[in-house]
This record gives structure tokens, sequence and C-alpha cells, in this order.
């Protein structure tokens, strides 16, 4: 196979040209390093963690389709994947999660200790995820410690301590992701259904979408308290009215539970988040 074509199979595995991924990491990471430098974050550390967030979001898919790989080819969505279509070998996968896993790693070797040992359980976490679809009835729950472990990370990195609102945060972006990844879950559940993958999806049944709405909520309502306790006011909630408005517009593209709109619904997050994040960024900078 030419080298080039190779190539492409590699970006494809790593989702390269699906950049979702990648934002629904990054603007919680972003939003923890405004908040632990009071909106002045040093930045070295900004460009340690987008690069950071990239690479292990890549390693992540690369891990998720190993696991899957025999269970991905009877979902519509996924069977032509490179490696579940047999275009890459299964160590290939594996040997590019570990390659970009150590790189991210060489990246946070000037921070602190305290970093260095979350980024060690972030790994864990990562690569463990996909494993939990066997058995967690929600294993979206799961996925949002793995997206949102760049929270206390970033708290680490900058004060060299966890707070407690760091903790808080993270919790949001479990429901955040419990929400958009039900989404996702919805566009597949009948696939999920005959080959006995777990999803919050099925587990939730014909209340799924009300389940959606509640964890943005829930997720929304906690973001909230942790800026207001940061002294984050008018731009700051101006953003968190936005987010809500783009919640409450996924409800008009789920309500029906239509595969297009559920997908839909998922990408549209990035909005969500970039609004989050734009609010405590405009409060800081307009003091």
């Amino acid at each position: 196979m030419p080298i080039m074509t190779r190539l492409l199979l590699y970006l494809r595995l790593l989702r390269v040209d699906k950049p979702i991924g990648i934002l629904l990491l990054l603007w919680p990471t972003l939003s923890a390093l405004w908040l632990a430098a009071g909106g002045v974050p040093d930045w070295s550390l900004v460009a340690i963690f987008t690069l950071g967030t990239v690479l292990m979001r890549s390693a992540g898919c690369a891990i998720n389709d190993f696991a899957d790989r025999d269970f991905d080819r009877h979902v519509q969505r996924t069977a032509n994947r490179p490696l579940t279509a047999g275009l890459i070998a299964p160590w290939e996968a594996v040997a590019l999660a570990a390659a970009l896993a150590l790189v991210s790693f060489a990246l946070i070797i000037p921070l602190n200790g305290l970093t260095k040992a979350l980024s060690l359980a972030a790994v864990f976490i990562a690569a463990s995820y996909p494993y939990f679809k066997r058995f967690f009835a929600i294993p979206q729950a799961y996925l949002g410690i793995a997206f949102g472990f760049g929270i206390p990370m970033g708290f680490a990195a900058v004060t060299g301590r966890v707070p407690e609102a760091a903790w808080w945060l993270l919790l949001a972006n479990v429901f955040w992701a419990i929400a958009y990844d039900t989404e996702y879950a919805m566009v597949d559940r009948d696939d999920d259904l005959k080959i006995g993958i777990r999803t919050s999806a099925i587990t939730f049944g014909r209340f799924d979408v009300a389940a959606v709405m509640l964890c943005y909520a829930a997720a929304l309502g906690l973001i909230g308290m942790v800026g207001w306790q940061a002294g984050l006011r008018v731009w700051f909630l101006a953003g968190l009215a936005v987010a809500a408005a783009c919640a409450l517009h996924h409800w008009t593209l789920i309500r029906m539970r239509d595969r297009a709109g559920c997908f839909a619904a998922f990408r549209y997050n990035n909005w969500l988040g970039a609004a989050v994040f734009a609010g405590i960024a405009i409060d800081y900078a307009l003091r």
C-alpha cells in the first residue's frame, strides 16, 4: 500500500477529518484554565493543553476503534472505519495510540508533579472507556470524566492544586457529556440493541429526550454556580444564556428522534461549549 494512502487511513482512524471531538474536549479545558488563572492564563499552558487535547483525543479514537473493531462492522455509521474494514491492522491502532500518548506526556514534563500524576489517571480513563460499554448502563458518564479530565489538570498546572470548583466543573462536564453523547447514541440505537452495546439512549428509553434536557440543565447550573462564586457576572451570564438557547434548539432537533436531527444536535454542542468559554473569557477581559 502506498505511504500516502496509509497515512490517509491513519488520519481517518484518528478522526482528524472530524474535529468535533477535539472541540468537545477543548472548550472545558480552556474554561478551566481561564478560571484557574483569573482570566490571564500563561500562553505556554494554553498551547500545551491545546496540543495535548488534540493528541489525546486522537489516541482515544484509535483505542476506541481497537476495542470496538468486532462491533463496529454491525453498525451502519461505523462499518467503513479503517480498522473495522480491515484496511489497517489492530496492532497499528495500538501503536499509534501509544505513540500519541507518549508525545502528549512529553508536553507536560515541564509542569508540576500533580499535573503529571493526573495525566496518568487521564490516560487510564481514556483507555478503559471503550470497555465500559460492555457492562455499564450509562457509559456516557464515564466518557464525561475522560473528556473532562483536562479540567483538574488545568487547575493543577496553574495553581498546584485541584480546588473544589474544579470537581464541580468536572461533574458539570459529566452531565454535558451524557447529554450530547445520548444524542449521538440515539443515532445508533437500533444497531446497538442488536449487538448488545450499552448506551444511555437505550437505558433512558422513552425518557431519552427528557434526560438529555435535564442533563443540559444540570451542566449549565453547575457551571453557573462556579462562575458566580468566581465573581463572574454579566458577560458570563450572557454566555450561559446563549448556551441554554443552544440546548433548547437541540430539543427541537431530537424530540422526533430522527437520526439526522440527533446527529446534528450532537455536532452543534461545539457552539454550546464555545458560548460558555466565550462568556468566561469576555467577562474576565472586560473587567
